[in-house]
């Protein structure tokens, strides 16, 4: 009976659309009574309990991997990896709370100093200045604190504080020029800032770098004070540029960021020259100083080895100097 029933379905089946024979044939029973049926015919119901063998892996490979020995092992090493994430989180954030004191602290102290360029008395304009150094000083004690619970990672933390680091080098390094007109040494910036520690002390590239940007506040400097009347000024900071550029020279720098800031103060030193010469020319500056001729020759000789255009240009600027002066 049951062939019988069988063979009367296919010719009705077939009656209603021949090409469905050929799919028939290849696909399963269950999709050969889907594909068959006519249209607006009720789709026909498959129990949950055909096939549970298939359902069970086709949708339940999940509990399966449950079962897995290496899971526990998996769940402990990112519980791990997620505790040590918390914990450095909010480390940086205090760190970063901290470099925040230190650079609203530091901008007190430029905005002092910017009164330098107005002829303001130096002693007053440097005493407003000192009085941020003892709390800049206080906030780096505070950030060796923190750093000191993680021994040994200074340098994954050190971007998070380093610009506010070079912004106070370059201060202090420029307080300290206006004071006595020699340059702030390494190991006398990082006592000023409590950073001797060898666990916690002042980078080497944060201190030069530092040391370019105070650079770039001198030429700005020897023009307000040359037109205050101090024709002096031009002399005494070309000749401190002339022995910093050619410190700078003994360093092998990369082409990085602290190469950039070196280029900088070579174009501070052009800029300080055109100044100097003119009111050399002008006969407004004191002659016969041979410490002035002696500085001369040494920026002669540094700008002949040297093809960077700022370099020649201050070649041709002294010869343009040496022959108007001799006329």
């Amino acid at each position: 009976m049951k062939a019988v029933f069988r063979n009367a379905y296919g010719s009705f089946s077939h009656s209603l659309n021949p090409r469905a024979s050929d799919l028939t044939t290849v696909l399963s029973p269950a999709f050969a009574i889907i594909l068959t049926r006519p249209l607006r015919s009720p789709a026909p119901h498959f129990s949950a309990a055909t096939s549970p063998r298939r359902r069970s892996a086709a949708f339940c490979s999940a509990p399966m991997a449950s079962g897995d020995p290496s899971a526990p092992a998996l769940e402990k090493q990112f519980e791990a990896f997620r505790v040590q994430l918390e914990e450095s989180g909010s480390l940086k954030d205090r760190i970063r709370a901290v470099a925040m004191d230190i650079d609203s602290a530091a901008r007190l102290m430029h905005s002092c100093l910017l009164l330098v360029h107005q002829s303001r008395p130096l002693p007053e304009v440097l005493d407003k200045a000192k009085a941020q150094i003892g709390l800049i000083k206080d906030h780096y004690s505070r950030l060796a604190e923190i750093l000191h619970e993680c021994s040994g990672q200074y340098y994954r933390y050190h971007g998070d504080w380093r610009s506010e680091t070079q912004t106070v080098v370059s201060l202090l390094a420029l307080m300290h020029w206006l004071e006595t007109g020699n340059l702030l040494m390494h190991d006398e910036t990082g006592e000023k800032l409590g950073l001797n520690n060898s666990e916690f002390g002042l980078d080497i590239e944060d201190y030069l770098i530092g040391v370019c940007f105070m650079s770039n506040e001198l030429p700005r400097y020897v023009v307000n004070q040359v037109t205050a009347g101090d024709y002096d000024c031009p002399r005494k900071v070309l000749k401190f540029l002339i022995d910093l550029n050619a410190s700078f020279r003994m360093l092998n720098l990369r082409n990085d960021f602290l190469r950039k800031k070196f280029d900088s103060l070579k174009y501070d030193l052009r800029r300080v020259e055109e100044v100097y010469y003119d009111v050399k020319i002008r006969g407004l500056s004191s002659s016969g100083d041979p410490m002035e001729d002696e500085g001369l020759q040494d920026a002669v000789g540094d700008f002949a080895g040297c093809s960077h255009p700022s370099c020649l240009a201050g070649t041709a600027n002294y010869n343009t100097f040496s022959l108007l002066y001799s006329l």
